[in-house]
């Protein structure tokens, strides 16, 4: 889950208890007014009319236009607690003949709203009892005075001390799904390096690739190099020595360039650097600085004796003409193609080859 799934799964839960906190306030209205409709009416009162009616018109208007703005819970659970304390104090002057047990309906079926629909947000949930109660103990005068606050004071307590648990578990969550996010990003970068060399993979370039090519303007650079006789080399000397032979060329590569360029581990023993905004004279210069890097580590190669008793590498360079970077890596293997058969150790144009260069073999060595 990513954070913004996570923030729009509150928007939704805050946007069902306002809606359910609604619907409670329509049910109830309606059960106070209904029998007193339908009998001579003078039980209806105007309070329980305009919760009724503030109620179905928000919640109605919510369910038609689903994109519509919500309003803040707290203000509406005031408002509407405010109008359940004026309801209570109007019956209260209606009733003749008063034992207490009106005050303690009239209680809890507020209590009842704020506890089915309010548990998560302590705030409102306060806001819409507040009034009520208060109103309550007032015009009860102190008669029932240990029944109404047995009937306030255990909701109250265990509302709070679950909203507290509540608070804290979506703390606790929202910490592990930002360090879940933060390990995510960590490994994400992770997978575009090449373990071995520290380098971009093609994953890590590709990445790179789509933000220069639209963020950058000017000529960019494909340098394609392969170290020479690299599986003479891995024969004879192991593996353990060829991936300290490739780990030190890849440090001599990125230390020839510049930080703006891109080094990425192609292949096995092949390597690509993105030059970004050059001209083909300091793109030739930065591929010759490369080469001289690499044989100036002097990393022993024996088995190369007809080029150098040195590592060395052959390279192709190739022009980025309109975004077609897989054109381009073509080209810089043409290039990197005809640069092995002139002998090895050198570095070669595409852009000075011959019209009809022969195509690149796989895997050339």
């Amino acid at each position: 889950m990513k954070l913004q799934s996570y923030e729009e799964l509150k928007h939704s839960k805050y946007r069902l208890s306002l809606l359910l906190f609604l619907f409670l306030n329509i049910a109830v209205s309606l059960f106070y007014l209904l029998p007193a409709m339908s009998s001579d009416g003078s039980g209806t009162t105007l309070p329980v009319i305009c919760i009724a009616a503030f109620s179905g018109v928000m919640l109605t208007s919510y369910l038609i236009w689903n994109k519509a703005k919500l309003p803040l819970l707290n203000p509406v659970a005031l408002l509407l607690g405010a109008f359940w304390a004026w309801h209570i104090n109007y019956r209260f002057h209606q009733v003749f003949y008063f034992d207490g047990g009106f005050l303690i309906i009239s209680l809890i079926s507020v209590l009842f709203i704020s506890a089915i629909a309010l548990s998560d947000y302590l705030v409102a949930f306060w806001l819409h009892v507040t009034p009520p109660v208060v109103t309550v103990l007032l015009l009860d005068e102190g008669q029932h005075l240990p029944l109404i606050l047995l009937t306030i004071t255990l909701p109250l307590i265990g509302f709070s001390l679950q909203h507290l648990m509540r608070r804290r578990a979506d703390n606790f969550t929202l910490r592990l799904m930002h360090q879940l996010y933060e390990e995510k990003e960590t490994f994400s970068d992770l997978s575009m390096l090449d373990p071995l060399t520290g380098l971009y993979n093609r994953r890590g370039l590709k990445n790179r690739l789509d933000n220069i090519l639209h963020n950058h303007a000017g000529s960019h650079y494909v340098l394609l190099l392969d170290i020479d006789h690299f599986k003479a080399y891995n024969d004879n000397y192991g593996h353990a020595m060829g991936d300290q032979a490739l780990a030190r060329v890849s440090v001599a590569i990125r230390d020839a360039v510049r930080s703006r360029d891109v080094v990425t581990r192609y292949g096995g023993e092949e390597f690509l650097v993105l030059m970004t905004n050059v001209n083909s004279s300091i793109a030739m210069k930065l591929a010759e600085r490369i080469r001289q890097y690499v044989a100036d580590l002097e990393i022993p190669h024996r088995f190369n004796e007809t080029v150098s008793t040195h590592v060395t590498i052959s390279a192709g360079i190739a022009p980025i003409y309109d975004h077609e970077f897989d054109q381009a890596v073509a080209n810089a293997d043409s290039a990197l193609y005809v640069a092995k058969n002139q002998g090895r150790n050198t570095l070669l144009a595409w852009e000075d080859l011959p019209r009809k260069s022969p195509q690149p073999l796989s895997e050339l060595e």
